[in-house]
């Protein structure tokens, strides 16, 4: 639930207008993600979608650009992608134990990641989230 509130709130900062929520992902109103959220998820506009591949594909329907942040053998550095300034970008994010579902890879216009110095292989999806929500 803080990883929620916290990319509210890196919403916030970085200029984007809704979250997406979907499958198991905790939603407001709640304690937890009020905590962390500082009050973001009272204006950010958030959905919630029990099937993810529906709202994705809907958004990719409207001309969105649909970037899944993930380590594949597809992935590239996604400070590459993001200088074009584009304005109706999804991200996709996961959690840091199961991996984003293959069939949302497999839509995705660009898969992304954020290259690692040392041993570990992720982030805090919260903190993920911000480092490519800056990039944008």
């Amino acid at each position: 639930m803080q990883n929620v509130g916290a990319i509210f709130r890196n919403c916030d900062w970085a200029g984007f207008e809704k979250v997406i929520l979907t499958w198991h992902c905790p939603t407001p109103p709640r304690s937890d993600i009020s905590k962390t959220a500082l009050g973001a998820q009272n204006w950010i506009d958030w959905e919630y979608y029990r099937d993810p591949f529906e709202i994705v594909a809907k958004l990719k329907q409207d001309w969105y650009k649909i970037y899944s942040v993930e380590l594949d053998k597809r992935s590239i550095d996604y400070r590459e992608l993001f200088n074009k300034n584009e304005q109706n970008v999804c991200l996709i994010m996961w959690n840091e134990v199961s991996w984003v579902n293959q069939k949302l890879l497999d839509i995705s216009d660009e898969i992304v990641i954020i290259p690692m110095r040392w041993q570990k292989e992720s982030l805090n999806v919260s903190v993920a989230a911000w480092i490519v929500m800056y990039a944008v």
